[in-house]
């Protein structure tokens, strides 16, 4: 075990902050096995975002390039959190510099790119350097402990899944223009959120087999440049230039696993709707639904057999489902958990493999770049049927 870590951030945005905070907390959770953590540093081209983020999460300073990031040997450890289409030569320049690099889904902007990623993850871990891919809600409470239930045989084998995750980041035209409205079929909401849905979909129902009935819409067709800089899905100052909204405010599309079927719906215009990421999952033995705004909680349907008392009831985690006991400093039942403690189960996790723990010893791994192809692959396959007039794309 390496004597101690050091930590980077690459993006001082809102996820960015997000992992900056997550490596701040990683080592009070459970027991402390982890090295010593060093708290480096923040990149950001903007020296405002990245100087006030490292002084918030007592990183020792700011950087204002990757490459200064890369070249850096007082870090070891870095997590990349910009646009999609700057991942792969970031991500790629570090693994080269030997820096072990956890990247924000999706994996890239294209799936060739992508796919070059996880090529060049599959060398970097051959000299002993992980890369590895933030899938975080694999990481809530609820959405786990309904997968045991699945697994376990409790709900049993799924007959039908469906989901949606909205957003409203974008509902109102005065938003600004940013690096998320541009960018090739697919890569506006489903590549934003859908990549969300579809890798819980599978974490809990299995492989996706075939994806058919896509749908891409963009509602809003134009946004006006920002007058100065945006942090994340800040609203801001406009000019009066206008430019075009270049990928999807919306999509659908349907699914089929290799057991059962699912329906899935995105969007980052559903006014009112935040961060609603929600599913039901209709099982042989019963269901059960899950709402990101209620994260202490699942409504669980066991089958009784009889039908006069079947329903859906309330169950509030507490210290005996995953990651609760041990993992929150009061992990008492009705405490609560938000999604600001996944991103920190995701960097525990990520250090654990990192300093060499076992793995059963450990929490689950987070997802390898190969995970992160195919969660891409189902993207570009929404994306294909849509072009396609609704066509079934198989997998």
């Amino acid at each position: 075990m390496a004597e101690s870590l050091g930590i980077a951030v690459i993006g001082a945005g809102m996820a960015g902050k997000a992992h900056a905070a997550a490596y701040r907390t990683a080592s009070t959770l459970y027991n402390p096995v982890l090295p010593p953590l060093r708290l480096v540093s923040i990149g950001d081209v903007n020296t405002e975002f990245g100087s006030l983020a490292a002084r918030r999460f007592g990183y020792e300073r700011h950087d204002t390039s990757w490459q200064a990031i890369a070249e850096a040997e007082d870090i070891d450890v870095v997590s990349v959190v910009i646009a999609n289409s700057l991942h792969r030569e970031v991500v790629e320049g570090l693994l080269a510099a030997g820096k072990h690099v956890l990247c924000e889904k999706p994996l890239s902007d294209t799936l060739e790119d992508a796919r070059a990623m996880a090529g060049a993850a599959r060398a970097a871990e051959a000299r002993g350097t992980l890369a590895r891919i933030g899938f975080t809600f694999r990481r809530t409470p609820g959405i786990a402990y309904i997968r045991e239930l699945i697994r376990t045989g409790v709900l049993g084998s799924v007959l039908h899944f469906s989901g949606r995750y909205w957003t409203d980041y974008g509902f109102s035209p005065a938003a600004p223009m940013s690096w998320r409205y541009k960018g090739g079929p697919g890569s506006g909401a489903l590549a934003d959120v859908g990549s969300h849905l579809t890798y819980v979909a599978e974490f809990l129902c299995g492989d996706i087999t075939s994806i058919s009935g896509g749908r891409l819409s963009t509602v809003i067709g134009k946004r006006s440049l920002p007058l100065g800089a945006v942090m994340g899905h800040d609203h801001a100052a406009v000019s009066d230039t206008f430019e075009p909204v270049e990928n999807d405010d919306y999509a659908a599309f349907n699914a089929e696993f290799e057991n059962g079927a699912g329906s899935f719906e995105v969007s980052r215009v559903a006014a009112g709707h935040a961060n609603s990421l929600n599913f039901e999952v209709f099982c042989e033995n019963g269901a059960a639904k899950f709402d990101q705004r209620r994260p202490n909680e699942i409504q669980l349907f066991l089958n009784d057999g009889t039908g006069t008392e079947n329903g859906y009831r309330q169950v509030i985690l507490g210290p005996g489902h995953p990651y609760i006991a041990g993992g929150l400093a009061m992990d008492a039942p009705e405490v609560g958990f938000g999604q600001n403690d996944a991103f920190g189960y995701q960097a525990r996790a990520f250090l654990e493999e990192i300093a060499g723990l076992p793995e059963n010893e450990s929490l689950p791994r987070c997802a390898t770049f190969d995970e992160g192809v195919r969660n891409m692959e189902l993207l570009d396959a929404v994306a294909a049927s849509a072009l396609n007039n609704g066509k079934k794309i198989t997998l």
